[in-house]
């Protein structure tokens, strides 16, 4: 019998992980189908019961479920527990499901394979205080960060999230989105990570930039985690500074790449997903214009 796997969310027609994961069950001969489902808020209990069928691996979950599944769950991992969020849900023996959050590690595994980036000692400045941010943030901490700077549009966000650098004794800032401290804080940044919409295709500032090349140091690393565009804004300041970039489709396909091989326990096929993943993109991107 074909296994099922899939993604919920609430609308889902974005979301490009069915093209990714789907390149990478075929390349590995794996029978299994990767499905889009589209669950309003009401019927998230009872979608999540129905994954405990046997031919059912798993499923990853998006907006707006990440925190409404978890009392469906019975078992939560530490990453997805600090994080307050499930991104993989994994249909273990005997029907039992666990939450994990791989968006954390997704995060690492792009800097550390694609960029050659480790975080530990460094500085880093991460752009945005809300979910994607809070994941960034942990990943960085567990990373051993040397400092931490985040910068808001509600400074009382930026200095919540900054409270998990204090309780580690790593030292910091919370700082308005705008203005000459956040030029001060990009000017000695090392990596300067976008967890904004700043940028986003379709999003309310599409055509902008958080940071402009006259701010990014030509020393630093620039991670953005929009990926649609593939290159934004933002990475053309970037390039523009001399500075190195990684885009935020790296992030999806290591973040998807980890619940792939939570679900199968092969190693996932990371070039087949990325190659999926930007053709996807490309298509897209055509297609809108």
């Amino acid at each position: 019998m074909s296994s099922t796997l899939g993604i919920i969310g609430y609308p889902i027609g974005h979301s490009i992980s069915p093209v990714f994961q789907q390149a990478a069950l075929d390349h590995c001969q794996i029978d299994a189908t990767y499905t889009a489902w589209e669950v309003p808020p009401e019927g998230v209990g009872e979608f999540v019961q129905g994954l405990r069928q046997p031919q059912t691996l798993g499923i990853n979950v998006t907006v707006p479920h990440k925190e409404a599944v978890i009392p469906f769950l019975d078992e939560v991992d530490e990453w997805a527990t600090e994080a307050g969020a499930v991104n993989t849900i994994v249909h273990r023996e005997g029907g039992r499901l666990t939450g994990h959050n791989t968006d954390g590690y997704g995060f690492l595994r792009a800097l550390r394979e694609e960029a050659n980036f480790t975080p530990q000692n460094r500085r880093a400045l991460v752009l945005g205080a809300g979910g994607a941010a809070r994941g960034v943030v942990l990943a960085l901490l567990r990373d051993g960060v040397g400092r931490l700077d985040i910068a808001n549009r509600t400074l009382a966000r930026a200095e919540d999230l900054l409270e998990l650098a204090q309780r580690r004794d790593i030292s910091g800032q919370a700082l308005p989105l705008e203005g000459q401290t956040l030029t001060d804080a990009a000017a000695q940044a090392d990596l300067i990570v976008n967890c904004t919409t700043i940028g986003m295709t379709h999003g309310p500032d599409a055509g902008g930039t958080p940071l402009t090349r006259q701010q990014i140091p030509a020393t630093s690393l620039v991670y953005d985690l929009v990926y649609n565009p593939l290159e934004t804004p933002l990475l053309q300041e970037a390039a523009q500074a001399g500075a190195a970039q990684l885009g935020g489709i790296m992030m999806l396909v290591h973040q998807g790449a980890a619940s792939f091989e939570m679900w199968t326990g092969r190693p996932a096929p990371i070039a087949v997903m990325v190659e999926a993943a930007v053709a996807a993109m490309t298509a897209r991107a055509a297609n809108e214009n």
